[in-house]
């Protein structure tokens, strides 16, 4: 008997939408109902590129739309607790682009909806459910490498404020630590945990956005020093070190497809462990085997997780004097 197909919907329709969209035909039993743009032309091309069955000129049509079941908000930062909500409200599950929200106050108010209407909510940390991380947070946890006293990663890539304008701009939640600053935070919170302390400094752009923000995270008995920029590049390796070796993900670390495995300072393995498609279908699976189990949330990245990591990026928030409102 063929198991059930979950139907999903997109709101927002830029570029991570296009690549989660092209991941979404690759998995089994997955089904692109519908997609939404405030421009129709749009949302009609977009149908039409990657086999949805409806396009909507406004994301409440969708949101009412009874076939859809599980809503990916792909909109700039700003909506998503909005967007989130009101689909949760709507009876539909949610999975939403990350950041899920720009304040731990809204990210709690979004959990605090999804248990309230039963539905499957997970912010979208993709990075969570491809191979060669999971691979790796099994070694770590298994010991391999001993207890786990530094991690360096980074997140830096030179955008343009002509070319990437949504970076740029403060009212859509710009800036380097939520946009690409969380996946190093991430890395460090998955592996050590919530830190005991943070220090946190940011080079600022005119508009109060952060261009680059440097962290070091202090745990009882290790350190994370991590880094993200919109200003200037960097190796983007990730390197995860114990007492009894070290393990290095391959650039870029936020979808590796696979790592090496150093013990006294000698390689001891090199793993390759490719992603399906570009690596987004490892969560769209995660989503799908949530919602046929009845399950609110994932065991992998829960809303407590969530809730912890956007406590994290609060913290330095303040730190590095950022303000969106």
């Amino acid at each position: 008997m063929e198991s059930k197909r979950i139907k999903w919907g997109i709101v927002g329709l830029g570029n991570i939408a296009a690549k989660f969209a092209s991941d979404l035909l690759l998995v089994e039993n997955a089904q692109l109902n519908a997609v939404a743009s405030r421009d129709i032309e749009k949302a009609n091309e977009f149908a039409e590129k990657y086999n949805a069955l409806k396009a909507y000129d406004s994301y409440d049509s969708l949101f009412e739309d009874p076939e859809v079941e599980i809503v990916y908000i792909a909109t700039p930062h700003n909506s998503h607790v909005e967007l989130s909500i009101k689909a949760l409200e709507k009876g539909k599950h949610v999975l939403c682009e990350k950041p899920m929200a720009l304040s731990y106050k809204d990210a709690q108010r979004i959990i605090e909806a999804s248990k309230k209407y039963n539905k499957f909510f997970m912010e979208a940390f993709w990075t969570r459910f491809i191979p060669s991380v999971q691979d790796v947070l099994e070694k770590i946890n298994s010991g391999v490498i001993g207890d786990v006293n530094y991690i360096n990663a980074d997140f830096a890539f030179h955008g343009s404020e002509t070319e990437n304008k949504r970076l740029f701009d403060k009212e859509l939640g710009g800036g380097a630590l939520f946009d690409i600053g969380v996946y190093p935070l991430f890395l460090s919170y998955i592996i050590l945990g919530k830190p005991k302390e943070i220090l946190a400094k940011a080079i600022k752009h005119k508009n109060d956005i952060d261009l680059q923000t440097s962290m070091i995270l202090q745990y009882e008995s290790g350190q994370s020093v991590l880094h993200a920029s919109i200003v200037s590049e960097s190796e983007m390796k990730a390197v995860v070190s114990g007492t009894k070796g070290r393990i290095e993900l391959n650039a870029p670390w936020y979808v590796a497809d696979g790592y090496t495995l150093f013990k006294n300072e000698e390689k001891e393995a090199v793993v390759t462990l490719p992603t399906l498609g570009i690596g987004y279908s490892h969560e769209i699976i995660e989503c799908q085997n949530c919602i046929l189990n009845n399950q609110i949330e994932s065991k992998l990245w829960s809303h407590q997780n969530c809730l912890d990591l956007s406590r994290i990026v609060e913290e330095i928030k303040m730190q590095i004097g950022l303000n969106f409102f």
